[in-house]
């Protein structure tokens, strides 16, 4: 079993439990920082996929010439979290420096 090559299943399943951890993480932490790796994780695992559907694995079967489309769209997914993890940390420092916490509890003002 050690011996088995990777498939693109193996690289599906990973992505799979990345995204459901992420889930998970944020659904159930109350601190915000916790709720920003969820959201990360949940952008990784999804990259995960991209890149394995984009990749020489399915390329060799002649029916799925992806081409490089998996990986340019998981480049702009790491730009787009790039920005949103600077934009998310930028409020929690606010959040923290008006409240003296970041539990998203304590939030409720917030809303409009």
């Amino acid at each position: 079993m050690l011996g088995a090559p990777i498939t693109i299943s193996h690289y599906l399943i990973v992505g799979a439990i990345m995204f459901v951890c992420g889930a998970v993480c944020m659904a159930t932490k109350r601190n915000a920082l916790g709720v920003l790796m969820g959201i990360e994780l949940v952008l990784n695992g999804a990259n995960l996929n991209f890149v394995a559907f984009g990749s020489e694995l399915l390329a060799r079967n002649p029916q799925f010439r992806l081409g490089l489309d998996g990986q340019i769209i998981a480049l702009f997914v790491i730009v787009l979290a790039a920005a949103e993890a600077a934009v998310a940390l930028a409020i929690v420092l606010n959040f923290y420096n008006n409240h003296a916490t970041v539990d998203v509890d304590r939030a409720d003002e917030l809303k409009g």
